[in-house]
């Protein structure tokens, strides 16, 4: 079957990278976990003195079950916090929250970049759905209007990827900048910080590039065929 060709192989560094970020971002994330934090806050008290701070007073705060599955959500307007972060003070928690803070201060201020991502978001989730079924019909059957026309759709999920990056790494020098200067934490603790989100944004790389390669892969195999 064509999924085993060797077109396989272009894959191999986003493998490479996903796996290596991944491990990365659990390993960092568990290393800070144990240092505490000598701001004297926890996770939700962090997030809701930042949003008040900002204004955003409307922005709720939920938790939720999980470890790193903490995230915002413009269209509830509700920032979300996991089990490993809600009520813990330690570094990686608080650089965690302050990142999805971040996200919710992207909102306010309409960044570009966000509003692009979320406007796209649920199309993207739609043809990256659908683009391989159309993709594969098309190869099997011969019917390549149907192959290319799944190679559409999943560019529109690559360019998702792609637009998800500047708002990830745009969150994260945020959320450095509101420590350092709202909360003034300490330099060795913002250390700590940046080496988890850096880990995490490696996570969005990763999964940028195996989109870009996926296509590539699709289109390279619908030359062939």
């Amino acid at each position: 079957m064509f999924w085993y060709d060797p077109t396989f192989i272009i894959l191999v560094p986003a493998l490479l990278l996903s796996l290596w970020a991944s491990i990365t971002v659990q390993s960092r994330f568990a290393q800070y976990s144990q240092v505490r934090s000598r701001i004297g806050m926890t996770g939700v008290e962090l997030a809701r003195f930042i949003l008040d701070s900002a204004g955003l007073y409307n922005v709720s705060i939920e938790r939720i079950q999980g470890s790193l599955t903490d995230h915002y959500d413009p269209r509830e307007k509700v920032v979300r916090l996991s089990q490993a972060t809600y009520s813990s003070d330690s570094i990686a928690a608080l650089g965690v929250v302050a990142h999805e803070i971040g996200h919710a201060i992207q909102d306010a201020k309409g960044y570009v970049p966000l509003v692009i991502r979320n406007a796209i978001a649920p199309v993207a989730q739609f043809s990256s759905n659908l683009a391989w079924v159309f993709f594969i019909i098309g190869i099997v059957t011969g019917a390549f209007d149907l192959a290319k026309f799944g190679i559409i759709l999943f560019s529109i999920a690559v360019f998702f990827t792609i637009a998800t990056l500047p708002v990830e790494f745009n969150a994260s020098r945020r959320a450095l900048q509101i420590l350092e200067k709202n909360l003034m934490m300490p330099v060795d603790e913002l250390k700590g910080v940046k080496a988890v989100l850096s880990a995490a944004a490696m996570t969005y790389v990763a999964a940028m590039l195996m989109a870009v390669l996926q296509l590539i892969r699709m289109i390279l195999i619908a030359r062939r065929d």
